[in-house]
């Protein structure tokens, strides 16, 4: 597996989240590279950062040495370098299409952070594209992060292999406050999406992972607190989630989820002693997971995916749409009221 070149466009919360992705990749031995950031704000070219973000609390970083690693303020440098391999698109929502297809056209592999985009019709253009970079095992993947969280990942493993039962329901709460980074970019609902597409689009796609497109969805609410039921003509029984922005800052930022088998129960809560608790006839007993994140595991899942010279990543553009599609019809049922329906 030869070493693979990462570039980093957007050097916000996420963008310098993807740059430790990257870097721990390579401390465990992964044939990767932090080669080149980029960010239109000179003043984050650095390499030092103080980070915020919901689950991690506020921590002074050094993340890349100036002196070793490119730097330019212009996304295009960095997109039509021959030192970079691959690009981690973690700019604004609004630029994620353009800057995609731009780096596609330059035969980098590309990693598109969530949402994609604000509409499933511009994400249909990146799937068209995405679809013919992969003719020429150039792969490019939407980050989905919360398939490949330890305790996520558990949870649809024993979904799929039916290890303890059909699943009769699952519940999922993501509840946070409007994030204060970004210039004011998240308060623009217009360009943000709210809750909606930052915090929620991650349950929707997990239910998406789990049991497919569901039949119908009926969601209520508004787009900065929105609570959704996922029907299926089979089963389960109840699907769940519900996510929001409307939390005081002082409250601390909630991730559970409650999912009953026919033979057992698994909770997971966000920073709890045991976060994930199997109730079995055994009793009750804690899950050892790994202490990676969920963005660890992504990167070096869309690595491997590289290395191996697979004709697809982990995850399609074409799952991303199918989600934005289902989020649509979330937005039509807080809207108009009632159930919509999605085809399958």
């Amino acid at each position: 597996m030869n070493e693979i070149r990462a570039g980093v466009i957007g050097l916000g919360f996420i963008g310098q989240t993807h740059i430790r992705a990257y870097n721990t990749a390579h401390d465990s031995g992964l044939p990767v590279k932090l080669a080149g950031v980029a960010d239109k704000n000179a003043d984050l070219l650095t390499g030092t950062f103080e980070t915020q973000g919901n689950i991690d609390s506020t921590t002074h970083d050094a993340l890349f040495d100036p002196e070793q690693t490119c730097t330019t303020t212009d996304p295009t440098t960095l997109i039509e370098s021959d030192d970079i391999d691959l690009i981690s698109i973690c700019t604004h929502t609004d630029t994620h299409i353009e800057l995609a297809l731009q780096a596609l056209r330059a035969g980098k592999h590309v990693l598109v952070e969530k949402p994609v985009a604000r509409t499933s019709s511009d994400i249909s253009i990146l799937t068209s594209a995405a679809a013919e970079a992969e003719k020429q095992r150039v792969l490019c993947m939407p980050a989905m992060c919360m398939r490949f969280w330890p305790a996520w990942a558990w949870l649809r493993d024993a979904v799929t292999t039916g290890i303890y039962g059909r699943t009769r329901s699952a519940t999922f709460q993501r509840l946070g406050s409007t994030p204060g980074w970004s210039d004011g970019f998240y308060k623009d609902k217009s360009r943000s999406g709210g809750a909606l597409l930052d915090l929620h689009i991650h349950d929707t796609d997990f239910v998406h992972a789990c049991f497919g497109v569901p039949d119908s969805v009926t969601s209520t609410g508004d787009e900065d607190h929105i609570s959704t039921q996922y029907t299926y003509n089979d089963t389960p029984v109840h699907v769940a989630a519900e996510g929001c922005w409307d939390r005081h800052p002082s409250a601390p930022f909630v991730m559970r989820y409650s999912v009953c088998f026919e033979r057992a129960t698994a909770e997971f809560s966000l920073g709890a002693d045991h976060e994930l608790v199997l109730h079995d006839d055994s009793g009750s007993t804690p899950i050892n997971l790994s202490r990676l994140t969920g963005w660890d595991m992504q990167i070096r899942a869309y690595l491997i995916a590289i290395g191996e010279g697979a004709s697809t990543p982990p995850v399609t553009m074409h799952d991303a749409l199918r989600v934005m599609q289902t989020i649509e019809a979330e937005q039509r049922s807080l809207a108009m009221g009632g159930s919509r329906r999605l085809e399958r």
